[in-house]
């Protein structure tokens, strides 16, 4: 059977394993049965998440026009302390940027490759740790809104990393670390502003990805460039696909990708 949508990146339930689908207009697929067999995904064509066009995608599953222009892009998205909804000022469009960054937000500590610092609307926990392929996390600090948030880890940066290394996470060459000892740690470097949001008694989270062999020299796939690719699934981690040839898809950053899907 064959599968045609365009790529957003995939949903996820928190059980053990981890349950990932990939959602397309009229369907949808639950990856994990499709772990051990071999699959070909087909590069159609593009269609931008917000304007629908066959427009080759600039970043984030946008055109380069949408992306320049929708607040689902600004630079906020990315760097949380320039938001400025509770000024009451607009960036790009404050009715949406109030309903996004006024709501509770959380600073956390996830170790996928290393323990890094990172920052998520508090309706999006675990999903956002699944998606970076985090092993363990803790909650830090919930505070009312992104700005205070995003000057929060913009403090602990200093301190901790905010940085990824996908290849580490996608061999599964971690450590096990002590997260309530590292948030105790970071404590006092938490802004004034923020202090009295610390959460204090919270335990970490564990997460199970489902992986039958984790990758060597795990290699980006390049679908727009290849095409056209076949291998077996072995496993899946974070968004990326991990093939038994040690290729690696990552779903989210080719979000906006129209791509044919079957069993072969």
């Amino acid at each position: 059977m064959t599968y045609q949508g365009v790529l957003t990146k995939m949903e996820t339930e928190f059980l053990e394993p981890i349950q990932y689908y990939l959602v397309f207009e009229n369907d949808f697929i639950n990856i994990n049965q499709l772990l051990n067999k071999t699959i070909e995904i087909e590069f159609v064509g593009y269609q931008c998440l917000n304007c629908g066009l066959n427009k080759p995608i600039y970043r984030q599953g946008f055109c380069k026009s949408c992306f320049f222009d929708i607040p689902q892009a600004a630079d906020w998205i990315m760097r949380p302390e320039l938001s400025t909804a509770h000024l009451d000022k607009e960036d790009r469009d404050l009715e949406y940027e109030k309903k996004v960054q006024l709501q509770p937000h959380i600073v956390y500590l996830a170790n996928s490759s290393n323990v890094k610092v990172g920052v998520t609307r508090k309706s999006q926990v675990p999903t956002r740790w699944i998606d970076q392929g985090a092993h363990e996390a803790i909650e830090i600090v919930e505070v009312p809104n992104r700005y205070l948030a995003g000057i929060t880890e913009v403090a602990l940066k200093d301190h901790v990393s905010d940085k990824t290394n996908w290849r580490t996470m996608l061999k599964n060459d971690i450590q096990d670390e002590n997260l309530v000892e590292w948030r105790e740690r970071l404590k006092d470097y938490i802004p004034e502003e923020a202090s009295d949001y610390y959460i204090a008694n919270n335990t970490e989270t564990n997460l199970n990805f489902p992986v039958e062999k984790y990758p060597e020299k795990p290699k980006s796939l390049n679908l727009e460039k290849a095409k056209i690719y076949n291998g077996k699934l072995v496993g899946i981690k974070g968004q990326y696909l991990i093939f038994e040839d040690q290729s690696v898809f990552n779903i989210r950053s080719n979000e906006g990708l129209v791509v044919n899907i079957k069993v072969v």
